[in-house]
């Protein structure tokens, strides 16, 4: 195959479109926005000092009271991520360009992937790693105002051992997550046959790019637990949901729909989420109480 403009269109085209089609197609699996709200960002970092409102109105007596930025913030600090494919030179002039498709087809995955891998790890360490208020993500001693106006706290985890496993509420608008999105993934071509990298190692060079970050939203609708999932941890962490209280002694309303596992607790999210009965027989009362989502990312 003659190596000119011709030829390396077409096959910047071709790679183009496999990446495109490969992308799309993992799109419909991804499981990110289940748990993190979607905000783009226009600077190196971003900074959100709004989360620290409350989720409801509050009674007007007097003047407005109006929320400032709070000092207290979550700053989300946006990182380079990149996959890079070489092709040889004597590959296109030999036309051995067939074993390039899946690697092309990895890109376009991988590249709809990354957000992913942002964010289940992060919830994962939410049991050690500060959120907003300075506190880990999953605490028991977050801080907040109680409604006589002292200091107080409140808990969104009950602690334990083993495998980890969430309560969340979705339905508020805002997530217990963010992904945060500079520059989207996208694919680049460096196929010039005048390139130094062509002169030096025989090889164009095509790669995809993009630029964001993960960080923490909201603790009060998320429960993390490593104690044992079973009804009673199940429904200690519903209580514990439902009973969250803003500033002010405010009742947030908040009504968990998804449980989030991973595949290890596959079996026992279905037993009592899914199932119509329990293991003894009996009517059970959590079925259809909130919705099951397997993520492999929390394995």
């Amino acid at each position: 195959m003659l190596i000119n403009s011709t030829t390396l269109t077409a096959l910047r085209t071709g790679y183009s479109t496999l990446f495109q089609e490969a992308q799309a197609a993992m799109k419909a699996q991804s499981q990110w926005a289940k748990v993190a709200t979607y905000l783009p960002s226009s600077d190196k970092r971003e900074t959100y000092g709004w989360l620290k409102d409350d989720l409801v109105m509050r009674k007007w007596i007097g003047p407005r009271l109006i929320k400032a930025i709070t000092e207290n913030a979550q700053v989300v600090e946006n990182q380079p991520f990149e996959m890079t494919i070489g092709v040889n030179r004597y590959d296109i002039l030999f036309d051995k360009l067939g074993t390039y498709a899946p690697r092309f087809q990895n890109m376009g995955r991988a590249a709809e992937q990354y957000s992913d891998l942002l964010v289940w790890p992060l919830l994962k360490a939410g049991f050690n790693t500060n959120c907003w208020d300075g506190q880990f993500f999953f605490d028991t001693d977050h801080p907040m105002t109680n409604a006589d106006g002292s200091a107080g706290t409140y808990a969104n985890t009950d602690g334990g051992s083993g495998t980890p496993w969430f309560l969340i509420d979705t339905t508020k608008g805002m997530m217990p997550l963010v992904f945060q999105e500079a520059i989207k993934p996208n694919f680049v071509a460096k196929d010039n046959p005048d390139d130094e990298r062509v002169f030096m190692n025989n090889e164009f060079v095509y790669g995809a790019d993009a630029y964001g970050n993960a960080g923490y939203g909201l603790p009060q609708l998320a429960w993390g637990s490593k104690q044992t999932l079973d009804d009673t941890h199940y429904a200690a962490a519903r209580a514990g949901l439902g009973a969250m209280k803003g500033d002010a002694g405010q009742p947030l309303g908040i009504t968990p729909n998804l449980l989030v596992v991973p595949p290890s607790l596959e079996q026992v999210g279905r037993q009592i989420l899914v199932n119509q009965n329990k293991a003894s027989g009996a009517s059970n009362e959590w079925q259809g109480s909130a919705q099951l989502l397997v993520v492999p990312w929390l394995a």
